[in-house]
């Protein structure tokens, strides 16, 4: 009987959400797990700790010492300079890096189609260090392009490994931190009016499992360049608000028309659609989002009880 290989793998954030999720699999596949970040939060038993400010190269360096990686999961890359830095940091350090991406990435796609990967390539796209990336109100109204030109900075190296995952919107677990589906909670039960665009379209979605079950996938495989991480199947703010309005005694959507930028935050003025094809091409299969809707807005529901 062959044994499999037990991998070094590195997660550079994740403590939270589907981080912890993700870190959680590694463990279970027997896996040596090392986790970095700033030292603001302990991460799980079983896991080595390594404390350093991802911005700081040096202290970066300091913090990895000598050591080398199968894979690389880095979950908190938001800008350019954060990928310049670890590009630098781990070129000849480990034999894959996955960076956690994001539908964002697409936002300023407009497509009744959903997009493929091929529609933002990041060799196309212009990198500029000198932006204000460390003040967090330019970073939160430019997530995005940070997360569109980290890609550009990994992208421009053929020699670096790397693998973009652009998350769809994530959805389920009692920990999700976001609230945005509490808005919609907080709605339906008060019968407080939900923001939505005159035409109000679809966006995909994941399942918090299914997105660490998908990134614990790709660390195991070798291809690169982006690839779509969705469930099959696009849903509506609608579709959203009777899935919460069925769980919700006496639950009741009421929808008002709003001026884009003053919208709910699944409300979308346009297509926010990806087609996870290429994904599934390379061996993986999506579940469908109707399907786990019930469960996911269960256990959102679940923790205010």
């Amino acid at each position: 009987m062959v044994m499999e290989k037990t991998r070094d793998v590195l997660v550079i954030g994740g403590n939270r959400y589907f981080g912890k999720r993700l870190i959680a699999r590694l463990l279970a596949a027997g896996d040596r797990v090392t986790v970095l970040n700033r030292g603001s939060s302990a991460p799980p038993a079983g896991v080595t700790h390594l404390i350093a400010d991802r911005d700081d190269e040096d202290a970066l360096r300091a913090a990895l010492g000598p050591r080398t990686f199968d894979v690389v999961v880095d979950q908190v890359c938001y800008t350019p300079r954060q990928a310049a830095i670890a590009r630098r940091v781990f070129a000849g350090r480990t034999g894959r890096y996955v960076l956690t991406s994001t539908v964002e990435v697409y936002e300023y796609e407009d497509s009744p189609a959903p997009v493929s990967e091929a529609a933002v390539d990041p060799h196309d796209v212009p990198v500029d260090l000198e932006l204000p990336w460390d003040e967090p109100e330019f970073l939160d109204s430019h997530y995005g392009e940070g997360k569109r030109q980290a890609e550009a900075v990994f992208a421009a190296d053929p020699e670096f490994p790397y693998t973009a995952v652009r998350v769809a919107h994530v959805l389920g677990g009692a920990d999700d931190f976001t609230g945005r589906l509490d808005h919609y909670t907080h709605r339906v039960r008060t019968g407080e009016p939900i923001a939505v665009p005159r035409t109000n379209h679809p966006a995909t979605y994941i399942h918090v499992d299914e997105i660490a079950d998908f990134l614990f996938w790709t660390a195991g495989q070798d291809f690169t360049g982006p690839v779509n991480a969705a469930s099959h199947g696009p849903l509506t703010t609608q579709d959203l608000c009777a899935a919460l309005a069925a769980h919700i005694p006496s639950g009741n959507a009421v929808f008002r028309t709003a001026a884009e930028g003053e919208t709910s935050p699944f409300s979308f003025a346009r297509s926010y659609g990806m087609d996870n094809s290429r994904a599934e091409k390379l061996g993986y299969v999506f579940g469908d989002a109707r399907r786990w809707l019930p469960r996911a807005v269960a256990e959102t529901l679940g923790k205010d009880n």
